[in-house]
């Protein structure tokens, strides 16, 4: 099994009830973390986006912002759809998602795309940890939902890695304080 940089949890297993409560709580988690993921790709943008040697990078980074952006329209439909209060945390998520895109952009690209394959890393085993808990409970729909957007979390890591991500600067200790920090974020916004 692949390295993900994450610690995987114990997950309900088949058989198990349905929980409303910890779907809700999927639902918001993921919903903070795609909005911090659109302010960490709005926040490298703030710095590469208008940069003509950095057209590459930029380009790369409106592509994963869009993907994003995309994920966040379809939590923000679950949020209404299933009656999911945002976190209260969303202000802080924005203003350190962008703070995290903007200073890791300003280290360079290397930073840029250490920062893409640290968060991705753990939100690639966070999406798979929820899907075999949401299709345990029954919940294949949003499971299916969740796993496509895993899929795509992947391609955003794979191409970070690609261009250099593991060659950034102080990349372990770099990635080792990003990976921390999503799973911090991952805890408190499942709750708060």
């Amino acid at each position: 099994m692949a390295e993900t940089g994450f610690t995987r949890r114990r997950v309900r297993r088949p058989g198990t009830v349905n929980n409303p409560r910890r779907v809700e709580e999927m639902i918001r988690v993921d919903h903070a973390g795609e909005y911090g993921a659109v302010q960490i790709y709005r926040g490298q943008l703030a710095v590469f986006g208008k940069l003509p040697k950095k057209a590459r990078i930029a380009g790369q980074l409106r592509h994963m912002e869009a993907d994003e952006q995309h994920h966040l329209d379809a939590f923000d439909s679950l949020l209404m759809e299933r009656g999911v209060r945002p976190t209260v945390l969303a202000p802080l998520t924005n203003l350190a998602g962008y703070a995290l895109g903007a200073a890791t952009a300003l280290m360079g690209e290397k930073a840029a795309h250490a920062c893409t394959e640290a968060v991705e890393s753990v939100i690639e085993g966070h999406y798979a940890d929820q899907v075999e808990e949401l299709t345990a409970m029954g919940e294949s729909e949003l499971a299916a939902t969740f796993d496509r957007f895993r899929e795509e979390e992947i391609a955003h890591k794979d191409t970070a890695v690609e261009e250099g991500a593991k060659d950034a600067f102080g990349y372990p200790l770099l990635s080792g304080l990003i990976k921390a920090g999503c799973r911090v974020a991952i805890r408190v916004t499942e709750k708060m």
